[in-house]
């Protein structure tokens, strides 16, 4: 009966949206991810209003994946606003636990409230009562393998949910690899070196991105950037030449997926 009324309130709730309505949603409120190449590319940033997918490159790349993922929701939370991050119990077993010193050392604490999932069916249906509460910032939803793609009918579903709410949802896929949804952009993740600070300090935390998919234009391409923590931004690193373009004489490693929707 439970399920039933969910379902009913979910049925209700798209049939308050239409076509017009969702597209003017998606193009509006965008969030700058803070590198200019990259904004440019995205045509001003991503629409807070969307779902937007974020792959590990590969089983190495897990953390870095997570870290994009929690910086692209922590743009689109903005200052003081809580970020729902639910997360796969396959996942946690495979991957890790979210740990309360990484998240204040990433500037996000004590903004992130961890919810458990028993699979990825329990996931994606709190991800989606999640992404319909106006209170929020933002939503992160942590799947893991193959298996647990949401296949069209329940991204749009979840982006539907996203731009009828204004809360941005970032699923992040672990062992995964892209399949067609509604989400709006799609990225590939790979660690990268970061640079020393003084006195041998770790360096900022640093991705190397790849733009697979952008519903907004065809501004793909490929980027290295790092996560600065006191300003809540990603930006260029300290390197000459860190941030370029994708490679057009060969493709390149993050990107080799065949991207099919």
């Amino acid at each position: 009966m439970a399920e039933q009324d969910t379902l009913a309130r979910l049925r209700q709730s798209l049939a308050c949206i239409d076509a017009r309505e969702w597209g003017e949603a998606m193009a509006s409120e965008r969030v700058a991810l803070g590198v200019g190449a990259i904004d440019a590319a995205l045509d001003g940033g991503l629409p807070r209003r969307a779902v937007h997918e974020v792959f590990a490159a590969a089983m190495a790349d897990g953390g870095a994946a997570c870290g994009f993922a929690l910086g692209l929701a922590l743009r689109m939370a903005g200052e003081g606003r809580t970020i729902v991050w639910v997360q796969q119990a396959m996942a946690a077993r495979e991957h890790g636990g979210l740990h309360p010193h990484g998240l204040i050392g990433f500037g996000a604490a004590p903004s992130v409230l961890l919810v458990e999932a028993r699979d990825a069916v329990q996931a994606l249906r709190a991800a989606h009562e999640a992404a319909r509460c106006r209170a929020l910032g933002a939503v992160v939803l942590e799947l893991w393998g193959p298996g647990a793609a949401p296949g069209l009918t329940t991204s749009r579903r979840l982006s539907l949910a996203a731009a009828a709410s204004g809360v941005g949802l970032v699923m992040l896929r672990l062992d995964a690899r892209p399949q067609p949804s509604a989400a709006f952009s799609r990225w590939s993740v790979a660690a990268a070196p970061s640079v020393t600070l003084e006195a041998g300090a770790p360096g900022h935390p640093s991705f190397d991105l790849a733009l697979l998919r952008h519903r907004g234009g065809p501004g793909s391409g490929r980027w290295r950037v790092e996560w600065n923590r006191d300003e809540l931004a990603f930006r260029e690193p300290a390197l000459s030449g860190a941030v370029v373009s994708l490679p057009s004489h060969r493709p390149a490693r993050t990107t080799a997926w065949r991207d099919t929707g």
